[in-house]
């Protein structure tokens, strides 16, 4: 009988998974991008600025679009009249005639509600993304949260402002005082909505502002600043018969959910996040810095 030839079987362990036959850990991808889109980023100019440019056109264009219901607008504001009599704190028609007798002041506040919540809230925006960039992202989802629940009111509970209603002898300070600049009355009236008094974002996003500046600004004289930015707007919008005290506790009620969101989407707190951002790299490098230094002291 001839030999035999055992040959080994070399190489033939067991079958290697072949990457193309793994699956993905989908989950943990998804919380991967989660995490990264809920982590501050250094904000960007060019897309700050487009991002709140069209935030205000479409903010502008859905309230306006929002159906203006005269006769409910109407009855909701003879509704939230009779309540504050009935709460002893219907205030507004006594401060509205009162301020009125006041032609330099009147004027001087009816420019301020024409345009002093557009520069203000673009003002501390700048500041945010200037000196505080690490909390920026999450004040501005805060304020965009809180605009957002605003439309939404409008939309729900249409309301006349006090100028509007039949009546009950409010003055409309921009026609009497012949004022340029406000949306709400004389010839712009047609291009705004004029039914959308609930809530007021005056107060929405001056509180905002105010808020930002007194947790963050260094200066006693700015948070002074900041803690009056919101009561004086209540006067404003109350002598100027553009609201009712209770259009603010609605804004105030908006700014809260707006908070909320952003406090829950960031893990906290805008006010609470680091001040300033820095790149991983740059932190594995300072950290990298410091030991060496660290174990060179003590040697």
């Amino acid at each position: 009988m001839g030999e035999m030839t055992v040959t080994p079987m070399e190489g033939r362990g067991p079958a290697a998974s072949s990457p193309a036959t793994e699956k993905p850990d989908r989950p943990a991808a998804v919380r991967r991008a989660v995490r990264r889109l809920r982590t501050p980023k250094r904000p960007r100019l060019w897309f700050e600025i487009v991002l709140i440019g069209l935030s205000y056109w479409v903010y502008s264009l859905i309230r306006n679009a929002v159906p203006e219901q005269r006769a409910e607008a109407l009855r909701h504001a003879d509704w939230i009249w009779r309540v504050e009599h009935d709460l002893g704190m219907a205030f507004e028609q006594s401060v509205n005639h009162a301020i009125n007798k006041v032609t330099w002041l009147i004027v001087g506040m009816n420019y301020y509600y024409a345009t002093l919540h557009f520069v203000v809230t673009l003002g501390v925006l700048v500041w945010l993304f200037k000196w505080h960039p690490g909390r920026y992202a999450a004040a501005r989802l805060a304020l965009f949260a809180t605009t957002g629940a605003a439309l939404l009111g409008y939309y729900l509970y249409p309301l006349a402002p006090p100028r509007l209603m039949a009546n009950t002898h409010f003055i409309d300070t921009v026609l009497v005082h012949e004022t340029w600049g406000s949306m709400a009355s004389g010839n712009l009236k047609h291009v705004s909505n004029q039914y959308a008094a609930m809530p007021s974002m005056h107060i929405g996003w001056s509180t905002w502002a105010g808020l930002t500046i007194i947790a963050l600004a260094k200066t006693p004289w700015a948070k002074i600043l900041g803690a009056l930015y919101p009561m004086a707007t209540l006067t404003v919008i109350v002598a100027t018969a553009n609201h009712f005290w209770l259009d603010a506790v609605g804004g105030l009620i908006c700014l809260a959910f707006g908070y909320g969101v952003a406090s829950l989407w960031y893990g906290k707190p805008p006010y609470a996040l680091p001040r300033l951002i820095t790149s991983p790299g740059k932190g594995s490098r300072l950290r990298a810095v410091g030991a060496t230094q660290a174990a060179r002291a003590s040697r």
